[in-house]
């Protein structure tokens, strides 16, 4: 059986067809041949942008000249209402200052520390869902343990603390609101350009950052009493800058902690309800996880044992990217395939499209989770797979979400059976790669 995978357009569209299939699904918005091909080159009235498949250029853009194509302001302004001048927007000098006091909150020992908290909210999933087993749509609920997570790790609460369940319910009323389009990925000018966001999305945004506000203050209040929790927060406020000597602001926390939690807990959850939903598809592998679960403990090092699973999870993202495209500009006019792209030019890099690649993968569009001892596997992994982006700007959570997909599907499926149902999802692309009406399973005890 072949994964669920979104309808292509017309390779031949009108220029507000395509601009209205964008809006509504930016994966359906494509055509066929960029499953095939190594670079598109796409103009309009406003710009000029180039998908780029080819693993050298790819390879270019993240890796070898990172700072001649920073994020595009043309995305990113849509997302500034909730995110501030986060490190997930920011470029150049800024960035790199950020990357400086955030990166040894990620690093290795750090996720042993987290653990703890992972695996307390794996083991609160699973008694949500043995109260409540049956046919469900698996999104919320995995929305609900991602969340969980990130207040356990970020914030040392649980998701049922009063504040947590208010900050989860404003971040999925935002998303519902915030469309990853608005004027300015159209027409590029200064920051005080109208940017025409809905009341709704404004009002949801300066809600969810007066809330973290509130909890950033209280832990400032902690940290100068000596007993503020060993967590993701604390050591986030506290690191300094090794070359200025500054910690952050409050301001810059708020905006540093909303990425934080938004790409936390709506990648995670794109990831986990896909890849139960892969596993609904293939019950031989998930049979074959739940008995691999059985090693698995609280202690972090068993995490390590969970081979099957690390391999599934990584096929699901290969599949299922969360983040569905990344886009770039030019700084200067870029060489590419034979084509000169102007200044300003947008360069989108597709995870989805890269990870599907009819000339680089071995069955593109087949679940195999075996692949990735194979030479073709490998080589793509190499070069063709980047679910975390890679480079200088690689994702700073993605040893944090590596630890975490695996843990937590091996704590369901040790538990919990996931059948297919006769809805079948159709992927849809805004912020991450979701499924337009539900992934519905049905869901009961393994004896």
């Amino acid at each position: 059986m072949i994964p669920p995978k979104p309808p292509s357009r017309p390779d031949k569209t009108s220029l507000w067809r395509y601009l209205k299939l964008f809006r509504q699904d930016i994966l359906s918005a494509q055509p066929s041949k960029l499953y095939r091909a190594w670079m598109a080159e796409f103009r309009t009235l406003f710009f000029r942008s180039y998908l780029v498949n080819d693993p050298a250029l790819v390879k270019r853009v993240l890796k070898e000249r990172p700072d001649d194509f920073p994020k595009s302001d043309r995305v990113s302004a849509g997302l500034r209402p909730l995110l501030g001048n986060s490190v997930f927007l920011t470029n150049g000098e800024t960035w790199k200052r950020q990357r400086r006091i955030i990166d040894p909150a990620f690093e290795g020992g750090r996720l042993r520390d987290s653990y703890g908290a992972m695996y307390a909210a794996g083991e609160a999933a699973v008694l949500r869902m043995a109260a409540n087993t049956g046919v469900h749509d698996i999104e919320p609920i995995m929305s609900h343990v991602a969340a969980d997570v990130i207040f356990r790790t970020l914030f040392s609460i649980p998701i049922e603390n009063q504040t947590a369940t208010v900050v989860f319910d404003k971040f999925r009323n935002h998303q519902r609101t915030q469309p990853i389009l608005n004027l300015r990925a159209f027409i590029s000018g200064p920051r005080w350009m109208p940017q025409f966001f809905s009341r709704t999305a404004k009002d949801t945004a300066h809600d969810i950052r007066c809330l973290i506000t509130d909890l950033i203050q209280q832990r400032m209040l902690e940290i100068d009493a000596g007993t503020a929790p060993d967590d993701l927060l604390t050591k986030i406020m506290t690191t300094a800058d090794p070359i200025s000597g500054q910690t952050f602001s409050t301001e810059e926390v708020v905006d540093q902690v909303a990425i934080f939690f938004l790409a936390g807990h709506e990648t995670s959850a794109s990831a986990l309800a896909w890849t139960l939903y892969l596993l609904a598809m293939h019950p031989d592998w998930q049979d074959r996880l739940a008995v691999e679960a059985a090693v698995l403990t609280s202690d972090f090092s068993s995490v390590s044992k969970l081979r099957l699973c690390h391999d599934v999870f990584r096929e699901s993202l290969r599949l299922y990217p969360p983040v569905p495209m990344m886009v770039r500009e030019t700084k200067c006019p870029e060489e590419m395939r034979g084509r000169v792209a102007p200044k300003g030019a947008q360069v989108v890099l597709s995870p989805w499209h890269l990870h599907r690649h009819e000339r680089l993968w071995d069955n593109p569009d087949g679940f195999d989770p075996s692949r990735w001892s194979t030479k073709n596997g490998r080589s793509c992994q190499r070069n063709a797979y980047i679910p975390f982006s890679a480079g200088p700007r690689v994702c700073i959570g993605a040893g944090f979400a590596m630890v975490e997909g695996p843990l937590l599907l091996s704590m369901l499926l040790y538990r919990f059976r996931f059948e297919l149902t006769v809805r079948v999802p159709v992927p849809v692309a805004h912020l991450t790669v979701r499924a337009k009406d539900g992934i519905w399973l049905n869901v009961t005890e393994r004896n």
